[in-house]
């Protein structure tokens, strides 16, 4: 029987992460970036438009990556 103290293994170390992932972390970016992109570009309506359909789909696309992350994970 090998011992857990066994030369020929290699050690590996896990560090343990501090902190939440970056992923969760996105949302207090593009959330106030709404309402500024509906103040600041109140005289274009047209980019503002663009603009915020922009955001807003790129902040339902990463909610469908998160939940579908779960989903993933918990499948596993």
């Amino acid at each position: 029987m090998a011992s857990s103290s066994d030369p020929s293994k290699p050690v590996v170390m896990e560090r343990k992460k501090k902190g939440a992932p970056i992923k969760f972390l996105v949302p207090l970016i593009y959330a106030p970036a709404l309402p500024l992109i509906r103040l600041t570009l109140r005289h274009k309506p047209v980019l503002r438009d663009r603009l915020f359909g922009l955001v807003l789909a790129g902040a339902f696309a990463h909610g469908f990556y998160l939940v579908t992350d779960i989903y993933d994970q918990e499948s596993k």
